[in-house]
Parts: structure tokens; sequence; C-alpha cells
């Protein structure tokens, strides 16, 4: 980059913005050198208990909407709940959309951990609503307040780790917070079992489970604690010391890096800091973040682009996450035995995480939404080809929730990458807060052609969405051991 912002066109050379201060280029040199985890590691703990509940949240549905639908919906059972699941998850999805394109952007101006502890309040206030609902219609809109909270707090911590880990492992500590996502969902759907079904003889069931009248009202409280958790050890977060810089903050973030630099060497002798390749000025920022994607054409292609993968990659996500003990359930799977496949489907969830966190960084990023496809793929056909065989259903079933789940955490890493600090929220939420909507809207056009399908077609026409997110992902750019600022000044 030879000193200067003008990796992403020639028309960013020619208007270069604001000289940086040599104190702020000394400042991010000495960030650039740091090749490990330099935060306490009590920070990866507490940032992805936030990532725990989010999905939590998203996976609680799963099993636990059943016993909600028969309850608040006149006339639903077990066998119908898949016609009644679409309208409350596409309104959550709404919420994504609405909460990360209004409060994404606020972390841009007033600081990622600031609208961390924003966005989880809402998150948690949401769950407790929805824990009360008396009606189908208070459930749904509680569900919309859940996913203003839950949209906007995807995108700030994948923002905020992308800008507080090594350039050499962003993708490795997105997928460590990933694994208590992994937990989350592991919780979610277990509990669903435990608290929401009949006990029944184990496979077909859990016979220890409470099958209490009220279960699905103790998933989304449990929720609530959970947040509450969540908030009061945010406090103990540090600012991502890029984004004040840019906020020309210097001292605190020269504080922050100092103690950085402290940690990390304790491990490894740090190599001294070089000013080559630092940035010399600072690219012209907009008043509204929007604007620096919206009216940058590169912004704008990588915008356009990325929208479009989550988009259709979330279509198999959530028609799995939140609706997959609802579609084998209408598939004539048992309640029970439905969501004993899809809680130790989750075991693929956690295992995946866990191996990914060691070799995610060994390929591209773009790499691995393939991979996830086939994995995927394979699942869906073992159940297929299992039948009511639960151990060849199991089987399928981890797969299944590794495969669609496999892509993610890199593919988060890449969304953060490719757009700049000053507007990296903002470009977040576009993509992935709007993208979500393909979750919402797959289901809605999903649901009422499962029914009409054998099991070997709704799981392959489920899956098929990633196919066409892993042939956009392969025109992303490179981002793997690159500086933030040299891929997207």
């Amino acid at each position: 980059m030879s000193g200067t912002v003008g990796a992403v066109g020639p028309a960013s050379r020619r208007r270069l913005g604001e000289p940086i201060p040599e104190a702020s280029r000394y400042v991010m040199a000495r960030l650039d050198r740091i090749r490990t985890w330099s935060l306490s590691p009590a920070f990866l703990v507490i940032v992805g208990l936030g990532f725990l509940f989010t999905f939590y949240d998203i996976f609680d549905i799963n099993v636990s909407f059943v016993q909600t639908c028969v309850q608040l919906v006149p006339g639903c059972t077990p066998e119908s709940a898949l016609a009644s699941l679409p309208l409350p998850t596409l309104l959550n999805l709404v919420g994504y959309v609405v909460g990360t394109l209004v409060l994404s952007p606020l972390s841009d101006r007033i600081g990622r951990r600031n609208m961390l502890l924003i966005t989880m309040l809402i998150t948690g206030l949401g769950s407790l609503y929805t824990a009360l609902a008396g009606d189908y219609v208070n459930f749904t809109i509680s569900r919309i307040v859940t996913g203003i909270g839950i949209g906007a707090d995807l995108a700030i911590v994948n923002t905020y780790i992308g800008e507080v880990s090594p350039k050499q492992s962003r993708a490795k500590f997105t997928t460590v917070i990933f694994i208590m996502s992994a937990l989350g969902a592991f919780f979610g759907i277990w509990l669903g079992l435990f608290l929401t079904t009949a006990p029944e003889p184990w496979p077909a069931g859990l016979p220890f489970a409470l099958g209490l009248e009220t279960g699905w009202r103790w998933m989304y409280a449990i929720g609530a604690i959970l947040a509450v958790i969540a908030i009061v050890l945010r406090f103990q977060l540090p600012e991502s010391p890029r984004w004040l810089l840019q906020r020309g903050r210097i001292a605190e973030a020269e504080k922050i890096a100092a103690a950085m630099e402290e940690r990390a060497a304790r491990r490894n002798a740090l190599a001294e800091p070089t000013l080559e390749g630092v940035p010399t000025h600072w690219p012209p920022a907009r008043s509204v973040p929007y604007a620096d994607i919206f009216g940058n054409p590169v912004y704008l292609r990588r915008m356009i682009l990325l929208f479009f993968l989550w988009f259709f990659g979330y279509i198999t996500v959530y028609a799995y996450a939140a609706g997959f003990t609802s579609v084998l359930t209408s598939l004539s799977f048992s309640p029970p035995e439905a969501g004993v496949v899809a809680a130790v489907g989750t075991l693929g969830f956690v295992g995946e995480a866990i191996v990914m966190s060691f070799i995610v960084e060994k390929l591209e990023r773009r790499y691995w939404l393939p991979v996830a496809t086939v994995v995927t793929f394979i699942g869906a056909v073992i159940i297929a080809v299992g039948g009511q065989s639960l151990a060849m259903d199991f089987i399928g079933a981890i797969l299944i929730f590794a495969g669609f789940n496999l892509w993610v955490s890199p593919t988060y890493a890449l969304t953060a990458e490719n757009f700049p600090t000053r507007a990296r929220s903002t470009g977040f939420a576009i993509v992935d807060g709007v993208g979500h909507l393909g979750g919402g809207i797959g289901i809605m056009v999903l649901a009422p052609l499962i029914p009409h399908l054998s099991v070997t077609w709704a799981l392959l026409l489920i899956s098929s969405f990633l196919i066409v997110a892993s042939v956009l992902a392969q025109f992303t750019v490179h981002t793997r051991n690159r500086v933030l600022e040299e891929v997207s000044p």
C-alpha cells in the first residue's frame, strides 16, 4: 500500500482526506505487529457470552414452538405447527433488519462497546416480553423486539472482534467466539426438549423430560437472565483502539495498545513496529456512515455481492435453525422424536465450531462455503436414506448442523473485513442484517411446500440454497492475513 490508502482504487488516491497524525500511525503499526490474542482471555468469554445468548434465542424456538403454537394459536396441533412458524420467524428477522440498520451505524459514531451494552439490553427485554406473551400477536411482536437487539449485536460483535484480533487470525478468533454460539444453540434446543416435550423412552424422546405446560415460557425467561449477565460483564470490555484512532482519541487508543503489547510480549517477542504500509491520510469520511458505503463504487459492489450471499445462505440456515423440528414433525416424525433428532444434531454444531477454530485460517474465507454445502447435503441424504432409523437420523442431523453452520464464522470475518473502520458496523449491518430476510422469506415460501414433499426432497430443497451462496462467495476479495486498512481503506 506504500503509505497511502489507495488500495480501493484510483478515485481514493485522488481524494485523500485529513493527514493521520504520526502518533496515530505509530499506534496502528504497533497493533499490526501483534500476532496473538492480546486482550484478556476473559474478554473472549464475555463477548462470546453475548453470542451464546444470541444463538440460544435463534434456536430456542426450534423445539419449543410446537408447545407455543398449541397454547397460543387456536386449533394448532403439533403436526400443523409449521404453518404458524413463518410469521414470527419472518418478523423476528424484520426486527434484525430494523435493529441492525438503525443501531449498528451508531457504533461507528459512539463506539463499539457502548452499543454492545445497548443491543444486549434490548435483546434481553425482548426475551422477557416473549416469556410473558399472552397470545400469538404479542408473541410475534416480542420476537420483533428481540430481533432488533440481536441484529445489531451480531454486526457489532463481529466488527469488534475483527478490529481487536491480529491480522493473521481474525477468522480464527471469530470462530472461537462462534463456539459460544454453538453452545447457545445446543442449550436452546436441549432445554426445549427437556422443558416442553413429554417424557418418552430414549431415543424417541427424553425419559426425564419435564414437559412443563409453561416450559416454552421458561425458555425465554432463561434467555432474559443470560442477557442480564452479558450486560454486566460487557462493562469490562475496552473500546476498539482502531475506532478510537479514527475518532482522534489517540491517548486512549495508545493505552489499550500498550496493554495489548504487554500481554502479547509474554508469549513471544514483538517485532519492531514499522510505518511501512501504514496509511498516511484518513480517507474522506461522510457525516453518515451509509454514505461511505453507497457513495463508494467499490464498497457498493461489495455490499451487493455480500448481501445476496447472506440472503441465500440464510434461507438454508434458518429453515434448519428455527424450523428443523417443525419440518420433521410435518414429515410424520413424532414431536419428541423430532426434538431428539434436532437436539442430537446440535452436537455437530458444537463439534464443527471447535474444529474450525483450529483450521479456519488454513483456507481463504470464500472456500469454506462449498465445503459447508457438501457436508450439509451429505447429512440430508443420510436422513433421507435412513428413513425411520434413528441412528442414521442422528448421523445425518449432526452433519446437517455442522454443515449449515460451518461457513458462517469465516464469512462473518470476511464481511467485516470488506468494509472500512469508519463504516464497518454499517456495512456489516446492511449485508448480514438485511440478508437475514432471506431466512424469513425462505421459511414463508418453503413451509407450505414441505408437507407435500418426501423427506428426501424436503431436505435437499432446504439445503440447495447454499449452492447459490457458494458460487457468489467465489467473487469476494482475498482478505486472509492482510491488514484491515489495506483490504478496506
